[in-house]
């Protein structure tokens, strides 16, 4: 697939928009040509006649993600055909539990290392049913964009999720990747941090969206320091981050987690669980 293509491609993962919001999101901001820019990917269709039945897409960063629904043949049959046009590494996965595994198989990968190889929970929400928890509804908690101080303590804070929740290592190139990564979101409107009005005007939770699409949002990236969980923060921040997607225009939000905390956190603002999803991370 290439230019030209991106409207057939538009209407086929809008079809299946809760598990394509990296391709999706990718293929709107980077196109279809590839040469190797950030969210640029090669991407490889499976076609019945003119209908685009399935995708693969070798992204920059070296990961592979799916979106094809007709079983596993077709999954490794992409799989193997996106990396030999890419000619380059895989880095990682990330699609549908059932797809990350069949292209991962057929790549002779499903035995490679990996710094995070799990089943994540796929939750999903129709906007309209927000719950806003009684501590934004009072003010006792408040939420806002960061302001430019907070910049080196949000930095801190998305390295540390990306060691506790990604299972990067602790170094410079992670560091340099996941400060790059939270600047495109504050770049882009999607950071939110949740601030304690009996504590002072710091804040204690971050929220942000790893994708944000006209019609549907991914969050991504939430985090509160250890030493302050336990309190509703995160929740706040996330039903306001919720919020201000409605506010946008977009009707739907997922996102994915295997922590049975945050889970609770979720559902208590209107998450509910509809599938799997894997996220895998190659060492």
């Amino acid at each position: 697939m290439t230019a030209g293509d991106e409207e057939r491609l538009e209407q086929f993962l809008a079809a299946h928009r809760d598990t394509s919001m990296f391709l999706r999101s990718n293929a709107r901001r980077a196109g279809l040509v590839y040469e190797g820019a950030a969210y640029q990917a090669v991407h490889v269709g499976a076609f019945q006649g003119d209908r685009l039945t399935g995708v693969a897409a070798h992204a920059w960063n070296g990961m592979m993600l799916f979106q094809a629904p007709d079983g596993p043949e077709a999954v490794a049959t992409l799989a193997r055909a996106c990396a030999e046009r890419s000619g380059r590494p895989v880095t990682g996965f990330a699609g549908p539990l059932a797809q990350v595994k069949a292209g991962r198989a057929a790549l002779g990968l499903a035995d490679a290392p990996a710094a995070m190889d799990g089943c994540e929970w796929l939750y999903a929400m129709d906007l309209a049913g927000i719950i806003v928890p009684a501590s934004l509804q009072n003010g006792s908690i408040v939420c806002r964009p960061p302001l430019a101080g907070e910049h080196e303590l949000l930095c801190e804070w998305r390295f540390d999720y990306e060691i506790e929740t990604l299972g990067s290592p602790d170094s410079e190139e992670t560091r340099q990747r996941s400060t790059a990564f939270l600047d495109r979101q504050i770049a882009d409107g999607d950071v939110w941090v949740a601030t304690d009005v009996a504590a002072g005007p710091a804040p204690v939770s971050l929220a942000a969206f790893n994708a944000a699409l006209p019609d549907i949002v991914q969050l991504g990236g939430i985090y509160t320091p250890p030493a302050l969980r336990g309190r509703g923060y995160a929740k706040a921040a996330v039903a306001h981050s919720l919020l201000v997607a409605r506010e946008r225009g977009a009707s739907r939000a997922v996102l994915f987690t295997e922590n049975p905390s945050a889970a609770r956190s979720y559902e208590a603002v209107g998450f509910r669980r509809t599938g799997d999803y894997s996220l895998v991370l190659l060492r």
